[in-house]
């Protein structure tokens, strides 16, 4: 694994992570065996983007049948480990890929698997760029339906390296209803139209939380603004998920609540964005054009 790691500092320094169009063309677009990439992303942090990764990734592989890959693209703020509960390092076979680890019927990778814990990782941008090179073709992941990405937050570097590097079949933008949170995740939607990867659609997280004693629902970060935004951008508005305990309490003991709790009203709300997300991708008519050299 030293090996591995060691091999990101060889690749930054050659140029092979270099972003721009020569680079973009490098292997081309495609990940081999892998059908649909598409990419889980927000324009900020904390409003739930790696949950709703997880557990879509584990949604499309339980209740919609389908070989799936999940890929923690936050090299800086790893959490698919802790949420999947994976542990250990990856294996690497002959050709000297890895081999992703695999939980709940979902093959990871993550940043997190091939550093300490609680390291920090203190990179520029070709070393990050080379890590996710090493993370997506880098990777034995097999004959996968779909590759989800959980980008990580923002709209830089490496966000729009990803997008013009990977043949994405499309993007799930993530925001809460709060108006500072949609205000990013307008930008994260035209960072993705800007290169060109379809917009799947917006989902609300955080929507509301339903008091546990009277049932009575509580906006606590406002009402209706991700809908809103949709409407305004254009978008399909995909639904909504509620804030509850159990929700945060699976993501730090590593079981995703549509593992644990099945029949609850959150996990309902995953398993019908799920379908939405396998539907979007079969009637999508649109899809880049392969490019290799």
């Amino acid at each position: 694994m030293k090996e591995l790691l060691r091999s990101f500092a060889l690749q930054a320094i050659r140029g092979l992570a270099g972003f721009s169009a020569k680079a973009g063309a490098y292997e081309g677009l495609r990940i081999d065996g892998v059908n649909d990439i598409i990419a889980v992303a927000s324009g900020k942090g904390g409003v739930g983007k790696s949950t709703t990764a997880v557990n879509l990734a584990v949604a499309l592989a339980k209740k919609c049948e389908l070989k799936v890959g999940l890929l923690d693209a936050d090299v800086f703020g790893p959490s698919v480990p802790m949420m999947m509960k994976i542990h250990g390092k990856p294996e690497v076979n002959k050709e000297m890929r890895m081999i992703p680890i695999e939980n709940y019927g979902v093959k990871c990778i993550s940043m997190g698997l091939l550093v300490e814990k609680d390291a920090a990782i203190v990179w520029r941008g070709p070393m990050v760029m080379s890590a996710l090179e090493k993370m997506t073709r880098g990777v034995d992941w097999g004959k996968l339906d779909i590759l989800v990405v959980d980008m990580p937050p923002g709209t830089g570097d490496a966000q729009i390296s990803i997008s013009q590097r990977l043949q994405l079949s499309g993007a799930l933008i993530v925001s809460t209803p709060q108006d500072i949170a949609l205000m990013d995740a307008r930008r994260g939607a035209t960072m993705f139209s800007k290169v060109n990867v379809p917009i799947l659609g917006i989902i609300e997280n955080m929507s509301c939380f339903k008091c546990p004693h009277c049932g009575e629902p509580w906006h606590i970060f406002g009402s209706g603004g991700a809908r809103k935004a949709a409407d305004e951008m254009c978008l399909e508005f995909l639904g909504e998920i509620p804030l509850e305990v159990e929700i945060r309490r699976g993501s730090d003991e590593g079981v995703p609540i549509v593992i644990s709790d099945p029949d609850s009203v959150v996990s309902k709300a995953y398993f019908h964005l799920a379908q939405k997300v396998v539907n979007k991708l079969e009637n999508l008519s649109y899809r880049h054009p392969e490019i290799r050299l």
